[in-house]
């Protein structure tokens, strides 16, 4: 790492701004304990729902939405994801029987996705070992005060990455 501190550069080019030794701690401990905390929720859900937790999203969002539906863009935006792997999750979950597609009318391009009744039933067998895995993994090891503090921490993080402008490179965009 220090060999890359020192790389030589032309004068035109900015100086990277490295981070400092407890910056470096800071963000490999959140690297590790979000691998950790997806990899943790994915084995669960996939133990006890055969799915994974990109999956359960999608379910919970559909079971949310009015007359559990939501277009596929608005689907693929809540869920953080490219079009094509919300185009791959949904074929999956309809293959199950717990998500089905309908055209829209107003749009012939457009799609749906329609939770199921099969899928609700999925979804609420599966929703208690989830919620315990999360509030085991995560808000039983912090106070109110640093759950608060997360939230807040994350929002920030989040409202960063997803710009408002037009032309942003964002994954339910490409």
């Amino acid at each position: 790492m220090e060999s890359m501190k020192k790389a030589p550069t032309s004068v035109d080019e900015p100086q990277p701004r490295w981070l400092t030794a407890e910056e470096q701690l800071v963000w490999r401990s959140y690297v590790h304990a979000t691998t950790l905390l997806e990899d943790h929720m994915d084995r669960q859900l996939q133990r006890d729902a055969g799915m994974p937790h990109v999956y359960y999203g999608l379910l919970v969002k559909l079971a949310e939405s009015s007359h559990r539906r939501l277009r596929m863009t608005e689907l693929a935006m809540h869920a953080k994801i490219t079009r094509s792997r919300l185009s791959h999750a949904v074929a999956r979950l309809e293959k199950n029987g717990w998500v089905r597609r309908e055209d829209c009318p107003s749009d012939k391009r457009g799609q749906f996705a329609v939770l199921t009744e099969a899928g609700l039933d999925m979804l609420k067998r599966a929703a208690p070992g989830h919620v315990a895995v999360v509030r085991n993994a995560l808000f039983d090891r912090l106070s109110p005060e640093q759950q608060k503090s997360l939230g807040e921490i994350m929002q920030i993080i989040a409202e960063g990455l997803q710009p408002n402008e037009a032309g942003a490179d964002l994954p339910w965009l490409r």
